[in-house]
């Protein structure tokens, strides 16, 4: 039950620096041009992750619902721990959400969403989910190719910070290049503009777990069992 806290409050505390942070940047993005405010929100998604993530790894490190799909598909946590992960993910970023509606002036509120991402009447519904799913898979491929192949390089969050960044650049404009329901959903439900949520869950959920499922069986390593191995003993 204590473990089961512990990965609680990582994630909780990593996912509401996330939408604070990255939700913040956006409210404050007005006052900048359209090309300069892009590159400001997508690095300040991208450096807050990076440490949140490096600060977290050593007990989980997710913070992204899609991230936990993925290592729930290829067997790498628990299902009833998954649940635990996505309840702290979305409880934090609903919080996260609710304080920036708080203590941000209400007119930019209203404008920015709270940080809330929004689809571009440039593209269909179908075009948004797909974009999201390809920058999510890079994602989950990167967290895959990183933090769980035991022969990856040791980078902490910087290799995720950075795709992330990456992500919006490419597809911000037109989705808001959110990778992630759970940062998408909390501002979401705290204006309660739901517009769009469909592509935020489907895309990363789908992304996610193809990237996990392809990384998993194809890149990481087979070890044969050893003839000796036998049940784990408890530690006492």
């Amino acid at each position: 039950m204590k473990d089961a806290w512990r990965h609680f409050a990582a994630e909780f505390i990593g996912t509401f620096a996330l939408v604070f942070i990255g939700g913040a940047t956006i409210i404050t993005s007005p006052m900048l041009s359209m090309q300069v405010a892009v590159v400001n929100i997508a690095f300040a998604h991208g450096l807050i992750l990076a440490i949140m993530v490096t600060a977290t790894m050593r007990i989980s490190g997710h913070l992204n619902p899609a991230v936990t799909a993925g290592f729930l598909v290829t067997r790498r946590i628990d299902p009833m721990m998954a649940v635990v992960y996505w309840i702290a993910q979305f409880g934090g970023a609903i919080i996260a959400a609710y304080l920036l509606k708080v203590l941000y002036p209400a007119n930019i509120v209203a404008a920015t969403r709270l940080g809330g991402q929004s689809i571009s009447s440039d593209i269909n519904m179908l075009q948004a989910i797909s974009l999201e799913a390809i920058a999510t898979f890079f994602l989950v491929f990167v967290v895959f190719g990183t933090a769980v192949d035991p022969k990856a390089p040791k980078v902490g969050g910087f290799a995720i910070g950075l795709t992330v960044t990456a992500g919006i650049l490419a597809i911000g404009p037109l989705t808001g290049g959110s990778m992630n329901p759970a940062r998408s959903f909390g501002p979401a439900l705290a204006m309660n503009i739901f517009e769009g949520q469909t592509a935020y869950f489907v895309g990363p959920l789908l992304g996610g777990i193809v990237a996990a499922l392809l990384y998993d069986r194809l890149f990481l390593p087979r070890e044969p069992e050893p003839v000796d191995h036998g049940a784990v003993a408890p530690i006492t």
